[in-house]
């Protein structure tokens, strides 16, 4: 029959279809923080600076889609803007550099294996959080700190030292 193979060819496009949302497993789930006029502000001129790629992970797709966040890769590494202090963090907290701009990373996070980290520019406000799956250990760290470094500079600052 002439229709026939027609059918079979769009089966077959809509089960590869299919396979590949599956594989994708669709938009990366975020957190959306209820932020203030000036804070969703500035959050939204921070998300919509942020580079296609980051630690060389293509951005995807994100839910909600109008969250102050951004994610890259698979698994995914989420940048989210307005995000409350961290737990653990206080005045002394230890950080980390990278170009003028300062990292909070709890100390038990610290280590010589592989393991989930969580970056927060806790001395910018809004504050932004990166957490980073333990695939992209060690190498993403300094990669993602350096690149957002430019981006988290032009966030208000506010005072206390790190060591």
């Amino acid at each position: 029959m002439p229709g026939r193979p027609h059918l079979t060819v769009r089966r077959a496009g809509l089960l590869i279809g299919l396979l590949l949302l599956t594989a994708c497993g669709g938009p990366v789930e975020v957190d959306s923080p209820d932020l203030d006029g000036a804070d969703a502000d500035a959050c939204a001129a921070f998300v919509d600076a942020l580079p296609s790629t980051l630690a060389d992970e293509d951005q995807v797709e994100i839910d909600p889609a109008d969250a102050p966040a951004a994610a890259y890769g698979d698994p995914a590494i989420v940048v989210t803007c307005g995000v409350d202090g961290p737990e653990g963090f206080g005045p002394g907290s230890s950080c980390e550099i990278a170009d003028k701009s300062r990292w909070y990373i709890p100390s038990e996070q610290y280590g010589d294996e592989p393991r989930e980290l969580t970056l927060t520019a806790a001395w910018s406000r809004p504050r932004v959080e990166v957490v980073i799956p333990a695939d992209y250990w060690p190498n993403a760290t300094a990669a993602v700190m350096a690149q957002l470094a430019p981006l988290v500079r032009e966030l208000r600052t506010v005072g206390g030292r790190c060591l």
